[in-house]
């Protein structure tokens, strides 16, 4: 007997919606499948069978977060296939700080009404993260929710995990004065400091179509494009050379995200004239009248990782990072300093 309660459904809760969107998620749930997944949608848990083959130590290292109020964008532009990639992104991002690549994903969707066709497309999204980030997407819940959630409305949120080798590991105690900090470029506000934003740009009464000169697209577009990953080329870059270390930076900006992987007595010393500044940031501090010293405390500022590399290697870092895709430019050095923190002359 096909599973379906009429008193569920008169209460807000279709389960026959659930079917339907997991049927239509399948294609995109296809495209990350890679050797190490086994089983299919509609079990308990994921499986994974992990390789650790010329492995001695495997180190498992998880992560997760979610998409936070960047959705209200979403919702203002009712576009919902690229927040996935935002929720991965935030994750895997994360992960491979340690060095570890990325395995499996799972998400996390709960909305006040489940419409198959709108968590397909979040799916879409989270599908498309997990392929730039080699992940495969294992399993995940979505969850109908009625008067918890707005009927429009949807939460989401991933969690990951990965492996690395214990003796690769992202080590900063080789963490020497004069290393060089290698800036990776991010693709916009990524998916950080949208409580600000929101009020900044007061989007919930803007018209984010409104296309605008300083950023080449509309207002909603320049806010919703999707978290960069950088998986690929910083484990490629791992490869040829020593990383000393690796910072995501996200909520909280430069000063909370770079000394978070610097060794005890460095700071990096980075000048803000070679910050290469994104025109969004540069409209929300105009817009906003927000102090540098807050820009730099909450935004990406452009700059969505960091990394640390012997100082003869910088060249070569910015080159295996071109190579790899990933634009990648010199931002600054390691310095002595009393106690681990940012100095930005």
């Amino acid at each position: 007997m096909k599973s379906y309660s009429e008193s569920y459904k008169a209460a807000g809760v279709d389960i026959t919606a659930g079917y339907t969107a997991v049927e239509l998620m399948k294609q995109h749930v296809a495209r990350t499948m890679t050797p190490g997944a086994i089983g299919g949608l509609g079990g308990f848990g994921g499986l994974f069978e992990l390789d650790v083959t010329g492995m001695q130590h495997p180190v498992l290292v998880s992560g997760t977060d979610g998409v936070g109020t960047k959705l209200k964008i979403a919702f203002l532009m009712d576009k919902h296939n690229t927040v996935g990639i935002d929720c991965v992104a935030m994750c895997v991002n994360d992960i491979v700080t340690c060095g570890a690549k990325p395995l499996v994903f799972l998400d996390y969707i709960a909305c006040g009404k489940l419409v198959p066709e709108k968590v397909a497309a979040i799916v879409e999204g989270v599908a498309e993260g997990c392929v730039q980030a080699g992940a495969a997407l294992v399993g995940g819940e979505t969850a109908e929710m009625p008067g918890f959630y707005p009927k429009n409305e949807y939460d989401l949120a991933g969690f990951s995990v990965g492996v690395v080798e214990k003796s690769k590991i992202v080590d900063n105690t080789k963490m020497r004065p004069g290393d060089a900090i290698i800036a990776l470029p991010s693709s916009g506000v990524h998916s950080n400091g949208f409580s600000l934003v929101r009020k900044i740009f007061n989007v919930e009464y803007a018209d984010v179509h409104n296309y605008v000169d300083e950023l080449g697209m509309t207002l909603g577009e320049a806010l919703l494009t999707p978290t960069k990953i950088y998986v690929k080329p910083v484990l490629a870059l791992m490869e040829k050379m020593p990383v000393y270390a690796v910072s995501h930076i996200t909520g909280g900006g430069f000063y909370e995200n770079i000394p978070r992987a610097l060794a005890a007595g460095c700071v990096a010393k980075i000048k803000k004239s070679d910050v290469r500044v994104l025109p969004v940031f540069q409209l929300l501090q105009k817009t906003g009248k927000i102090p540098e010293r807050d820009m730099f405390n909450t935004f990406n500022m452009g700059v969505g990782m960091t990394l640390v590399v012997p100082a003869d290697k910088a060249d070569e870092a910015v080159r295996v990072l071109a190579e790899n895709g990933q634009e990648a430019y010199f931002l600054g050095e390691i310095a002595k300093g009393e106690e681990k923190g940012v100095e930005l002359v």
